[in-house]
């Protein structure tokens, strides 16, 4: 079984930054990709951005100039990096990790989710 943990969301306001961080733990192989998406109310969950084990990342349009992840593969941890937020970005957010495990089975995980508020 593979665990996912996110920490770092909070209230914030606008044009503030939050970094979230993901760690993930359990019968590890290999992390193919990390990446974090996110729900706000009476919305459709949607994702935000992603980076692979090579370290190629990838953003959805809403977030391009304002968002960085970045990974540590020595620590299995996602980060979110996030800047200039407004109101639109306020959502929980949920980590997804891509895993190998040891028994080498390749499966979806997600955390349980981090809220982040952004208001005066």
């Amino acid at each position: 079984q593979v665990q996912l943990v996110e920490s770092g969301g909070g209230l914030v306001q606008p044009g503030g930054s939050l970094r979230l961080s993901c760690v993930a733990s359990g019968s590890i192989h290999r992390i193919n990709a990390m990446g974090w998406y996110r729900q706000a109310p009476g919305k459709q969950r949607e994702w935000v951005a992603s980076v692979i084990e090579g370290g190629s990342t990838n953003y959805a349009e809403s977030v391009k100039g304002r968002f960085t992840i970045s990974r540590d593969n020595a620590k299995n941890t996602v980060y979110l990096q996030m800047n200039n937020l407004n109101p639109e970005d306020t959502a929980v957010y949920q980590c997804n990790a891509d895993v190998t495990s040891t028994a080498r089975w390749t499966s979806d995980y997600w955390g349980q989710g981090t809220q982040v508020t952004v208001s005066s």
